[in-house]
């Protein structure tokens, strides 16, 4: 197909894109100084939890954290923290929810009237809301901001990667033979777009038995380090299958859920920005 020259739509890297930079400028009331995606190449690997723990964690270490659900058809943030209250209105513009701790929500859930109803949109509907969720709210001062991603390479990430100063991502896995294919699609998305990849965090990693202690391999054996020699990307943190925190979430309880898995993460994020 020919060139529509609506480079907002193309995943292609050609030399027209290159000279245009089409991210969006901040709310005036936003000073947001990192935004980290977390992403997977396909669903079901824990994307938001990661999400929820890393943006606890840091919160909880001192810096004003914040998440925009960029996850518009499968929106889980506001349940895992609790978060019901809705989006106000205000001459800044919208204003994020607050979880029990600080951390500033912005999700498409709530803005409707039920929790449960389905969003049925199309794809640049979608794009449309994700460009709001960045430019239209009053994001205050925030430390880190969090991207929870939608599972794939389509509509959604590019629209993040191009029209947010996305300074990297985080690639969430799980334990499973198509571990390489998953990480690969996010990693070569991410190149194809430019984004710096910060590193990997493996979900579901082992389950260790309250009992005896011996850690199981539910999901099989790990190959996260053979990836991650691959292509040279260090791994961030490998979380275990932790009946407590499943619970908690459930709850909207995510922040008690502590921050000894995701630890090695959150000093491996910080020392990135750090070194750059």
């Amino acid at each position: 197909m020919g060139c529509s020259g609506n480079c907002s739509t193309c995943s292609s890297n050609c030399d027209s894109k290159e000279k245009q930079d089409l991210r969006l400028p901040q709310n005036e009331f936003s000073n947001v100084k990192k935004v980290i995606g977390v992403v997977s190449g396909k669903g079901g690997v824990g994307k938001s939890l990661v999400t929820s723990l890393l943006a606890s964690a840091f919160q909880t270490s001192g810096k004003q954290t914040a998440i925009l659900d960029a996850d518009i058809t499968g929106p889980s943030i506001p349940k895992a923290f609790g978060v019901k209250q809705g989006i106000e209105q205000s001459a800044m513009g919208l204003i994020p929810a607050e979880s029990k701790t600080g951390i500033r929500v912005m999700s498409v859930n709530l803005l409707l009237e039920k929790e449960d109803a389905p969003v049925v949109w199309r794809g640049p509907v979608i794009s449309g809301v994700i460009q709001q969720f960045w430019n239209e709210v009053a994001w205050g001062d925030v430390d880190y901001m969090f991207v929870d991603m939608p599972p794939g390479t389509g509509d959604v990430p590019l629209t993040v990667f191009q029209n947010l100063p996305v300074d990297g991502i985080v690639v969430v896995t799980t334990p499973q033979d198509l571990v390489t294919m998953i990480v690969k699609k996010a990693y070569n998305m991410a190149n194809l777009m430019n984004v710096p990849i910060i590193g990997l965090v493996e979900n579901m990693s082992y389950f260790e038995c309250p009992d005896c202690g011996k850690k199981h391999s539910i999901f099989g054996e790990s190959k996260i380090d053979e990836v991650s020699a691959e292509l040279g990307l260090p791994v961030l943190a490998r979380l275990p299958i932790n009946t407590k925190t499943a619970n908690l979430v459930d709850k909207g309880a995510v922040e008690l859920a502590g921050e000894d898995d995701i630890k090695s993460a959150v000093e491996a994020i910080e020392k990135y920005f750090e070194n750059k």
